[in-house]
């Protein structure tokens, strides 16, 4: 048996530097930790209500192909997504998942010591992408608890920023800004400049949210997803609708077969049954008004929400709250936290079916009891 080799792997001084870390724990992991599985997963924003059964069949249909490689260019998703959106499929770039698309736009923008505009406390995976491309962070905090837009336009042009991140309505608080806030900040991008408008909950918002964008204007690539409202997270399938120069610049990096036929069947069925989108928004909005009873029974308050999950404000600070999400947690709850001052004073809450808001409401006393002794 040869003997193992002392060379050091050959890793980039960047690379060397990193953490090895994710930017979220799994409830898989947890599980594994713990030895049992979790009685309700709402935690991760995932749609407990599932895809379309039309969704779901045409993923059966295609499993019988599924030793072909999906189509390259997206040829049909590009095209159902333009009609969908009224613009050109030139306009549209399709990615394994906003974490992807996130990733693929850093690496067009960033080098090392590149300025990158986001907010302090907002989502971690762009954070994460950032990080690995050696950018340069510059952190707008909230501002009442939403992103400060205005101050994030500023940053832009004080930095000179190829890059800003926002996202609207918003992870980790289910907060928004109207469409003509965003409009407005959009026209204060500086030419050279890119706005990543991350409209992952774009579906669950109510009316006036979701601006009106020039889909050609290089000031705006906006991300959306089919993990959210569509119920489809786990195959993977997201968009971005951007100016052409932009979109097509994907193309010199994507992963071409990254999206499989199973998975392009599937968004496309989606895509297709509004009916089913209608009736699982439908769905959240009554689940988060119940959660927003269970908190208010127990002295807490459930901020406004334009997302498919509540964020729950535990009265105290981020020892309180940490408190609380571990006994959600011993109680076999999967749920999950705001991670910056002055929001990790809330725990996060996605939307539940019937029964997993029996056990929350059962739950949840329990963890404040806790965590008030503690």
């Amino acid at each position: 048996m040869s003997q193992p080799t002392s060379i050091a792997p050959r890793f980039t001084p960047l690379m060397a530097s990193l953490p090895s870390t994710v930017p979220f724990v799994g409830a898989e992991t947890i599980e594994r930790r713990r030895g049992r599985l979790f009685r309700a997963r709402i935690g991760a924003n995932e749609s407990v209500f599932g895809p379309s059964p039309k969704a779901i069949e045409a993923m059966g249909r295609a499993a019988s192909d599924a030793w072909l490689y999906g189509d390259p260019e997206l040829h049909d998703m590009k095209a159902a997504l333009a009609a969908h959106h009224g613009v050109r499929p030139e306009n549209i770039v399709v990615g394994e998942g906003i974490d992807d698309l996130l990733g693929m736009t850093v690496r067009l923008f960033v080098e090392e010591g590149t300025p990158v505009v986001t907010s302090l406390g907002g989502y971690p995976t762009f954070d994460y992408h950032v990080a690995g491309f050696g950018g340069r962070f510059v952190r707008v905090p909230y501002v009442d608890d939403r992103e400060n837009l205005p101050g994030l336009i500023e940053a832009t042009i004080r930095e000179n920023a190829p890059l800003v991140y926002v996202a609207n309505p918003d992870n980790p608080m289910a907060s928004w800004w109207g469409a003509a806030d965003v409009e407005a900040a959009i026209a204060r991008v500086p030419e050279g400049s890119l706005m990543i408008l991350d409209e992952a909950y774009g579906e669950f918002a109510p009316a006036g949210v979701l601006p009106t964008v020039d889909p050609n204007d290089p000031r705006c690539l906006r991300f959306r997803t089919f993990s959210k409202a569509h119920g489809l997270a786990g195959i993977r399938v997201a968009y971005g609708i951007g100016a052409p120069e932009i979109t097509s610049a994907f193309d010199k990096i994507r992963n071409h077969f990254g999206v499989g036929i199973v998975a392009q069947a599937g968004a496309l069925a989606a895509l297709a049954d509004q009916e089913w989108l209608a009736g699982v928004v439908e769905k959240v909005n009554r689940s988060k008004a119940r959660m927003a009873a269970i908190a208010a029974d127990n002295g807490l308050v459930a901020l406004p929400s334009a997302t498919n999950f509540l964020t729950i404000d535990c009265g105290r600070d981020v020892v309180f709250a940490k408190a609380v999400l571990d006994g959600l947690i011993e109680r076999d709850l999967f749920v999950r936290k705001p991670w910056q001052a002055p929001m990790d004073r809330c725990i996060r809450v996605s939307a539940g079916a019937d029964a997993d808001l029996d056990l929350f409401a059962e739950a949840l006393p329990g963890a404040l009891a806790d965590a008030r002794r503690g």
